[in-house]
């Protein structure tokens, strides 16, 4: 359950992504609903940081609720693999996520034993994260799975590629594929915040401190700055 101080907010079910541009700055909790706290169980969640360039540090906020109906859905030749693009475009086709640096978000869902090889841009860096099952990556098979992180070197597309065999835990190869152009800025960090210098963070704790970030509701059980 997401609310910020720029009136962006909603609820996560399977599939959604909150994607939310700090810009300039907000205020914004990030809590699990009273039901699910109650009812108990596990859920799977993937918390991602994009960086900003300089010229977009001091945007107005925004936020995007894409739920998992919106996502553009592709799927390989022999149907092994499903493709879901949240951001970014692949083979033509564009998902529906606006980021300000040009970037690649993908779940990528694979059978067992099956692989997949797409296109990526040569201009892009490019990782794969395990979100659950086992499989390998690239040309050379380099075994991952769930938990780790691969990350490709230069080239035109990306293979991966799900193991014959799943645990019980799990039917496919659930993979998250992200990439973009690097920004290639200096770039510092402190707390919750990603400037470009060190003025720059001093700035943005001073914003935090004087309420220039907004606010909200006074019962919003945790805050968060950005």
């Amino acid at each position: 359950m997401h609310r910020d101080s720029h009136g962006g907010g909603g609820v996560i079910t399977d599939g959604d992504t909150q994607w939310m541009t700090a810009g300039s700055g907000l205020l914004h909790i990030e809590t699990p609903p009273e039901e699910l706290v109650l009812s108990g169980g596990l859920f799977h969640g993937l918390q991602l940081w994009v960086n900003l360039p300089a010229k977009d540090k001091m945007i107005a906020p925004k936020y995007q609720d894409i739920r998992a109906g919106a996502v553009t859905l592709l799927t390989s030749p022999d149907g092994g693999a499903l493709i879901r693009l949240i951001a970014g475009e692949v083979a033509g086709h564009a998902g529906p996520g606006a980021t300000h640096t040009p970037i690649t978000m993908i779940h990528l869902s694979l059978s067992p034993g099956a692989a997949v090889t797409l296109p990526w841009r040569p201009d892009f860096n490019a990782l794969a994260y395990g979100l659950a099952g086992q499989g390998s990556a690239g040309a050379e098979g380099r075994p991952f799975g769930e938990g780790r992180t691969v990350v490709f070197g230069e080239g035109g597309s990306l293979t991966i590629r799900a193991d014959e065999r799943q645990d019980s835990r799990t039917e496919n190869f659930e993979v998250v594929l992200l990439g973009g152009q690097p920004i290639r800025e200096p770039m510092r960090h402190y707390g919750p915040f990603v400037m470009n210098t060190e003025a720059e963070l001093v700035q943005a704790f001073e914003d935090f401190q004087a309420g220039r970030l907004g606010v909200i509701p006074a019962e919003a059980p945790e805050l968060h700055a950005r």
